[in-house]
């Protein structure tokens, strides 16, 4: 399941509109990262550079003229070596460059400092990705330099830099119905893991061993990487938020909280479930969690088109802070508390982020200083949380060392929106009785 090359086109077209004649883009690829010695990591493109060009290999640069007679858009990429191929695999080449992921024109990379200069002659403006690649910033500087040097001539250098991201990102930003096919199979495939490793859980086993039950399940079903580090948090590690040391002993009487999801093609799932370790909930946990689940389901309420990104952050707060007075974790009147933010000594991030290549994806989201409001394509997480350190000396025992993330990714339709991940049980019957069919103890 990949983009087609029709939609690359696409977007490109798209991209050059927006730059315009007179005008050029330029963007590199991701470099392959040495990881010791002569090991790489694995290679995972640059998100904006993939979504232009679906060129999946580093050492590359990609260049759009708009309305350049010998052809728009030109990539410089590797030339194809036999050796290579035999020790690491197929690679484009300068002929697939062409071939299969329609550049009008291709060139050697080491070429660059040759060709591109010449490119950039009588442009007005440059759009680029300014300050995100210093090897790139510093060549274009010295391009422009060498250009300017070349004035006697009536040749002119470009006058303005142009940030690209801004135009790519708000492109990004809207999924069209291919990225969010491979949207619901990143969320498919991530619901089967959640579900296996609920199954999995008992008492006595490490978080690490958890974590091996979902990259089993990405693996098994064709997806071979995380969209990010899988957070696997038992007891009150649930507490820190970006948790991935997954290296502790579970044990019967504490929640374990699950933040991780597979990538499908460049395109992230990103689900959160908090369950308990031997299957049932103790008191304190039950009403801590249906609080958690109540904020999801009046944030949910906010999630269509029309509606200004911040209102369902609004609809978690206030649900949160008046169920934390009603417990006894907070004293005061609720409006005071909200406005004085008392409630992020325990819900301390926003409702949620965009998704999509990235798994905080790109986009604004706030407008001249306004909340964006939302419309259809656009895809994003609803995730509010709990967490009561364990050291939290403002509250009763029972509720320390809870940390509590319900995470479902949502999509943005023309009449609402569709949850996405909705097939990981999450409301507190519906995850015991799962965790019923299988022992626990």
């Amino acid at each position: 399941m990949t983009i087609k090359q029709a939609e690359f086109k696409k977007r490109r077209a798209a991209l050059m509109k927006q730059v315009g004649k007179s005008n050029i883009a330029i963007i590199a690829s991701a470099p392959q990262r040495t990881r010791n010695r002569d090991v790489h990591y694995p290679f995972r493109q640059d998100s904006d550079f993939f979504y232009l060009t679906g060129f999946n290999e580093p050492d590359a640069l990609a260049v759009f003229i708009p309305g350049r007679e010998q052809g728009e858009y030109i990539l410089f990429c590797r030339e194809f070596d036999q050796k290579k191929a035999l020790w690491e695999g197929a690679h484009a080449g300068l002929e697939g460059a062409t071939k299969h992921y329609e550049a009008d024109d291709s060139f050697p990379i080491t070429d660059l400092d040759d060709i591109l200069p010449g490119m950039l002659e009588n442009k007005g403006k440059v759009f680029y990705p300014m300050g995100k690649d210093s090897e790139l910033d510093h060549k274009l500087l010295e391009w422009i330099t060498h250009i300017r040097k070349q004035s006697r001539s009536g040749i002119t250098a470009p006058g303005e830099l142009v940030s690209l991201e801004h135009v790519v990102h708000e492109m990004r930003l809207f999924k069209s119905s291919e990225e969010i096919k491979l949207m619901r199979r990143a969320a498919e495939v991530s619901v089967c893991a959640h579900i296996r490793a609920m199954k999995a859980c008992k008492p006595g086993l490490y978080e690490y061993q958890i974590e091996a039950e979902l990259v089993h399940e990405f693996t098994a079903q064709g997806l071979r990487h995380v969209a990010y580090p899988s957070i696997v948090a038992g007891g009150s590690n649930a507490c820190v938020l970006h948790y991935v040391g997954n290296n502790d002993k579970l044990h019967k009487n504490d929640l374990l909280l699950i933040d991780a999801g597979a990538e499908c093609d460049h395109y992230a799932a990103d689900i959160t479930r908090t369950f308990p370790v031997s299957g049932t909930f103790t008191e304190p946990q039950r009403l801590l969690y249906q609080l958690v689940l109540d904020a999801q389901a009046a944030a949910l309420e906010h999630i269509r088109p029309g509606v200004a990104w911040n209102q369902a952050h609004e609809a978690s707060v206030e649900v949160l802070t008046k169920g934390l007075v009603k417990l006894g974790l907070l004293k005061g009147r609720v409006k005071t508390l909200i406005k004085n933010e008392k409630y992020k000594q325990f819900y301390m991030h926003r409702i949620g982020h965009w998704l999509g290549m990235d798994v905080h994806d790109v986009g604004d989201y706030k407008i001249k200083d306004e909340w964006r409001v939302l419309e259809p394509g656009m895809v994003l997480t609803v995730e509010p949380g709990l967490y009561v350190a364990a050291d939290c000396d403002s509250v009763e025992p029972q509720w320390r060392g809870i940390g509590i993330r319900i995470e479902d990714d949502v999509l943005v339709t023309k009449d609402g929106h569709e949850i996405l991940t909705h097939g990981v049980p999450k409301q507190i019957a519906a995850i015991e009785a799962l965790m019923a069919q299988c022992p626990h103890e």
